[in-house]
């Protein structure tokens, strides 16, 4: 096996949990802004001093309601300031928080909160009320209940004003660091959700750790975020955290929809996204300049971007000609996107899913560089990523110290460290199979290079195999293909089958600028879209550069457009944005089987492709 081991930078401390990061900002840099709250077309600071005070006074309403220490504790809610506040004051009260996706639906909160255990919830808002409301009387063991939209906040905060803060300091200080911190609930897209239990160390050492390694980005003057992605996933929950610790000046925008006007207001300097998030901006700055006439310039700006960038990374020679252009493009072209994003942004954090290097070396071309890094709820989110002075683009990066990272004879990518949870809750069956020795089996594939650096390859559920005994891994064909501006999502199929074909939908967003520049109608429906020659072409022009990359054997043959969104929604999406690819092959099983029953034996644009309405020829 080959196995690649950072040390430890920061000693853990069996008697620290989360709570002691705030304590520390506190104590150390008590007029130090670390929130902005929006107010009015602006953003009303909030000091660690501040923020602590505010959590203490609602850890004492939580005390006050008696749920004692070591309960658990719903949360359901959007990514905003409160969210963070609630957070910290559960963690100050001893209480475990349960956190529960916004969008989960009535079936999905009775699972978590009954399987968790959980004696109490609180949710935001009418909808999520109503939701709660279908199965609550199957849930016996919840309590308490509060709706922060009816008040809830103050309505704690008043109920423990007679709580004395000595309690408060007893109660912050029952957890050790091997104590359960919270139990987060994966996403579900292979099945149930499973409880993962973290504790406080894998937080805390995590964190610690990451903080000096990635200095850089913390250290920068004015060190300012926005978190928009929701914080019921590990990966924004861990940076929540982390940026207190650092003491990162944090925004918060449940709304994507006010993104763009939110970035350019509060002006950050570090983003944490997930890949479709850049994807949405290089295809929204590229439809737009398709729409003004102008698509030519900004295809030879993100072409020299890119290829500046590469050399860079490389250490090869960047000519004169392609250091002029980079120049030039960079008043008319990318100074223009930097705006976008508010104009500071020097650094993002990429998860949850791949990034295409295409992306990758663009955004580092505009001076925006993108660490694209790897993990799971089970590892407390990273697990590697790419370091500020060394990005290795189309890598997750080199490990976190106190992170361990194996490649097994399979190709399995196992991880063991300070981060790796404790075990499913109540599910000692599945823990066990998740384990070898120390070792956590992530299920992931990949390899290492020389210097350590982690390349995901696939799923191991994932790898169709077909008819004729070919494995193919799908994510080396579907991630070039979502990068067009036009498609929403891609699954490719083939497993047990003859050859290999794929199901795209389309990007509803972004196709109606697409049709107005393309000669079509900006009105069509998804339906009439996903029939149009106009649209079809480019869709197989997409999977002939994708084909480009592999043998002919794993080569996609056929496609359909399926006129519909696969959305969180329809149950088709995870929470963060990641395909349900079990569902997707249950609901459209017709179709694949109608796929396979052609010849498969179109894989270019010459020979023709097929839309919803069958072949074209």
């Amino acid at each position: 096996m080959i196995e690649v081991t950072a040390e430890p930078l920061v000693p853990s401390d069996p008697s620290r949990n989360i709570s002691d990061l705030l304590a520390d900002r506190a104590r150390e840099t008590p007029d130090k802004p670390i929130f902005g709250i929006p107010e009015g077309d602006g953003w009303r600071d909030k000091t660690a001093r501040e923020f602590e005070s505010e959590v203490i006074a609602l850890a004492k309403g939580f005390i006050a309601s008696g749920i004692r220490p070591g309960d658990k504790l719903g949360f359901l809610a959007t990514t905003t300031y409160e969210w963070t506040l609630v957070d910290f004051a559960l963690h100050y009260a001893g209480i475990i928080m349960v956190p529960v996706y916004e969008t989960s639906s009535a079936d999905q909160i009775h699972w978590i909160l009954s399987d968790s255990g959980a004696v109490a919830l609180m949710v935001e808002n009418a909808g999520h009320d109503k939701r709660f409301a279908e199965v609550r009387d199957e849930l016996p063991l919840v309590g308490q209940y509060w709706r922060m939209d009816e008040g809830a906040l103050d309505e704690l905060r008043a109920q423990g004003a007679e709580i004395d803060d000595a309690e408060v300091e007893r109660r912050r200080n029952l957890a050790r660091t091997d104590d359960v911190a919270t139990i987060i609930y994966t996403s579900g897209s292979m099945g149930r959700p499973k409880g993962c239990v973290l504790t406080h160390s894998n937080f805390v050492d995590t964190a610690q750790n990451a903080a000096v390694e990635l200095r850089e980005i913390f250290d920068q003057p004015g060190a300012s975020t926005v978190l928009f992605i929701t914080t019921a996933h590990v990966f924004a929950r861990f940076m929540s955290v982390l940026y207190i610790h650092t003491g990162i000046r944090t925004g918060h925008e449940p709304n994507t929809a006010n993104l763009v006007k939110t970035l350019g207001s509060f002006k950050p300097t570090v983003l944490l996204a997930v890949p479709r998030v850049f994807e949405k901006v290089y295809n929204s700055a590229k439809q737009k300049t398709e729409a003004d006439g102008k698509g030519a310039i900004f295809r030879r700006a993100a072409s020299v971007a890119s290829e500046y960038a590469r050399r860079e990374q490389d250490g090869e020679r960047i000519s004169p000609l392609l250091s002029l252009q980079y120049k030039l493009f960079g008043k008319l072209v990318y100074g223009k996107l930097r705006d976008l994003m508010g104009g500071r942004v020097t650094y993002a954090v990429s998860g949850s899913a791949p990034l295409g290097p295409h992306l990758g070396y663009f955004f580092r071309g505009l001076g925006i560089k993108i660490l694209e890094g790897y993990g799971l709820t089970e590892t407390t989110a990273p697990a590697t990523v790419n370091r500020p002075g060394d990005i290795q683009v189309g890598t997750v990066g080199s490990v976190l110290p106190g992170v361990s990272v194996r490649i097994a004879k399979d190709g399995e990518v196992q991880v063991k460290g300070v981060n790796v949870f404790r075990e499913y809750w109540r599910n000692p069956e599945a823990t066990e199979e998740s384990f070898d020795g120390s070792w956590f089996r992530t299920g992931d594939l990949g390899s290492l290079s020389d210097e350590g650096y982690l390349t995901i390859t696939g799923r191991k559920k994932e790898i169709i195999v077909t008819a004729g005994g070919k494995n193919v891994a799908p994510t080396m064909l579907e991630d070039p293909i979502r990068a067009n501006a036009i498609v929403g999502q891609v699954v490719v199929v083939g497993d047990q089958k003859p050859f290999i074909a794929a199901l795209i939908t389309l990007d509803p967003e972004m196709l109606p600028a697409w049709l107005k520049t393309h000669g079509e109608s900006e009105g069509l429906t998804l339906e009439q879209a996903a029939n149009s020659p106009a649209v079809r072409d480019e869709i197989q022009k997409t999977i002939d550069a994708a084909n480009a990359r592999v043998s002919r054997a794993e080569s996609i043959r056929e496609f359909r457009i399926v006129p519909t969104e696969w959305t969180e929604a329809s149950g088709h999406l995870t929470p963060k944005l990641s395909i349900k690819r079990a569902v997707i092959l249950k609901d459209f099983s017709s179709t694949i089987e109608e796929i396979s029953a052609t010849r498969g034996d179109r894989p270019s644009a010459s020979a023709g492709g097929c839309g919803w309405g069958g072949r074209r020829g």
